[in-house]
């Protein structure tokens, strides 16, 4: 099976300020003296090939690196050294709605959030129905967004990302959408995703759907990979870490 993702010697460095100045007033009375700032290693020498069809698992406490890996991997951070190679089409369910537009209509930002993850107006025309249907909200589409409660947004952008034909999946903490209706609905969207080799990688502190779902599993630790391999055996790894 060939390799659709890979990462060689990739390291994250933030940058953090000790001040903050968010005024001109700020930034002139302080114009003479420097703002001084650390340096945060938040991923470092990852090393790591994903196949085609894998569902990958990726563990580890808040702040192992887990969330900042997936954005590097979707291209919304730049890496600080390394090399990536993609070799697909990437559909990120990571912030869920960012490219709604409040004063829209549910309407119409479905077709907007489309087009920006790719999909073309005939394409959405297809499949509105179904769509609305799915995120179960056929009575509110004509109501501006901004009056939907973040539930209804959310299972909104998750309808719509999930109609991506794409090669990779990225996803973090997805199954906590919405109501325990609708998770188990998502649970089924990834399943058939699953089924249909597509490549996934899922970030979660769920650690049963984690073994439920990945075929291997990565455990993070202050943005190293502390364990690769088998989910059972790293997820043990994991919770025998944390006791």
């Amino acid at each position: 099976m060939s390799s659709i993702i890979e990462l060689e010697n990739v390291g994250k460095i933030f940058r953090i300020p000790h001040e903050r100045r968010d005024t001109l007033k700020e930034h002139i009375v302080h114009f003479h003296r420097r703002i001084k700032y650390d340096d945060f290693n938040a991923l470092k020498n990852i090393d790591l090939e994903v196949n085609e069809g894998d569902f990958l698992g990726i563990i580890g406490r808040n702040g192992s690196g887990k969330s900042t890996l997936l954005k590097i991997l979707a291209n919304i951070y730049t890496p600080t050294k390394g090399k990536i190679e993609v070799h697909g089409s990437i559909s990120p369910f990571l912030e869920l709605g960012i490219g709604f537009n409040g004063d829209l209509s549910a309407r119409e930002n479905v077709y907007l959030n489309g087009v920006i993850l790719g999909l073309s107006y005939k394409e959405i025309d297809k499949k509105y129905r179904d769509m609305v249907a799915f995120a179960e909200l056929e009575d509110f589409m004509e109501m501006k967004l901004k009056n939907f409660s973040s539930g209804m947004q959310v299972r909104l952008a998750f309808t719509i990302a999930s109609q991506v034909n794409a090669d990779i999946y990225l996803c973090d903490e997805v199954f906590a959408v919405g109501d325990l209706p609708f998770q188990k609905k998502c649970l089924n969207t990834f399943e058939n995703l699953k089924r249909s080799g597509k490549t996934i990688i899922y970030v979660s502190h769920d650690l049963d759907s984690v073994e439920k779902f990945c075929t291997k599993t990565m455990l993070l630790e202050n943005g190293e990979i502390l364990a690769f391999g088998d989910t059972s055996k790293v997820v043990a790894k994991y919770k025998n870490s944390i006791q």
